[in-house]
């Protein structure tokens, strides 16, 4: 992962877009709302050939009464990590064509595959799939038309279903990840936010914006940034922005249900078999949601979670779903993970 992207005049732009966007926030803004995205707005899939995919959908549709009608099933191979494009195509049409048409988002219940081609699968069930959303080196992509937009409905909107994988280092790891979101939602967390400052300099090009971030979200909840290889010892973590290939001491600290946590990386979204820590590991610590890249993205802080928007939408009431994939600009070659309808910020404070 090269850092020489860090001083393109296209990172320069996108950082004082995103500054800007900062600014206009204030504790004024947070909007407190009522049921984010309803359960009958968001479709599972399922895949007939992996065993655990029909558990983990039962019992995801059953703790969230998603209705039996939004519960698709397809076939393509598995335990692979990677489905091939045709086979990726043939179901992705069946997928859309057995959609209800209220259904806004999409759950994946599946650990593998977690790419498609050069894409994320998370990415291609909700774009389809498009070479324009990945890229061969220190290169653009496609912009994410729902990247920090107030859309509540992404589909009738822009013709997308953001989608986002239930999956985990074994079963039990994914109930137990669905039980944390169920759990989070409406309890507005006593809770910190870690923004992270790490000494690799390649990964932590995120910390430009801690500063500015801690002022304009100051009065929403609790903000720290830490200049650390690794936080310990914390019994509060409902963010956890870092940057480095591998995080240690995460074992160390108590995420509250509901946690996002992410580390800014080249193949973090490799979920099984790679070279760098897998974004699993912060979900086996007691995160609730979690993103990383499946294949080479050259750095671009566009293809990674921006902290200050995830924050600001989730403290706001929005799900996990929303607020995550909102927070990316060029989504296409990273994988969203975690629980989709966790709302810590919904609804009325008591």
């Amino acid at each position: 992962m090269s850092d020489s992207v860090f001083r393109t005049p296209l990172l320069r732009i996108y950082l004082a877009a995103v500054l800007l966007a900062l600014t206009c926030l204030s504790a004024a803004d947070a909007v407190v709302r009522e049921a984010p995205v309803n359960p009958a707005q968001l479709a599972i899939v399922v895949n007939r050939a992996d065993p655990d995919s029909r558990v983990i959908a039962d019992y995801y549709r059953q703790q969230r009464g998603i209705p039996e009608t939004n519960v698709i099933e397809v076939a393509f191979p598995s335990g692979g990590n990677v489905l091939r494009v045709q086979d990726f195509q043939r179901v992705y049409a069946q997928v859309e064509a057995a959609t209800p048409a209220n259904v806004q988002f999409y759950a994946l219940a599946w650990s593998r595959p977690f790419r498609v081609g050069c894409m994320s699968v998370t990415s291609a069930f909700a774009f389809g799939f498009d070479k324009a959303w990945c890229a061969h080196g220190c290169k653009a992509t496609k912009v994410s038309p729902y990247f920090n937009s107030d859309s509540r409905a992404p589909f009738d909107d822009f013709g997308i279903r953001p989608a986002m994988l239930l999956a985990g280092s074994s079963r039990d790891q994914v109930k137990a990840m669905i039980d944390r979101g169920v759990r989070s939602d409406h309890t507005f967390p006593d809770a910190t936010a870690y923004l992270v400052s790490t000494s690799d300099r390649a990964r932590n090009v995120r910390a430009k914006t801690y500063a500015q971030t801690i002022i304009a979200l100051a009065g929403r909840l609790k903000l720290q940034q830490v200049n650390t290889n690794s936080l310990t010892g914390k019994d509060d973590v409902l963010f956890y922005f870092t940057g480095m290939v591998k995080i240690d001491g995460i074992d160390s600290n108590t995420f509250v249900d509901g946690a996002i946590a992410d580390h800014l990386t080249s193949t973090g979204g490799v979920l099984f078999g790679g070279r760098q820590m897998s974004l699993l590991r912060w979900l086996d610590a007691g995160a609730t949601g979690s993103y990383g890249t499946v294949v080479e993205p050259c750095a671009f802080p566009q293809k990674f979670p921006y902290p200050a928007i995830v924050i600001d939408r989730y403290t706001r009431g929005e799900s996990l779903i929303e607020a995550y994939w909102k927070s990316v600009a060029w989504p296409g070659q990273g994988v969203f993970v975690g629980e989709p309808l966790a709302a810590p910020f919904a609804g009325v404070k008591q």
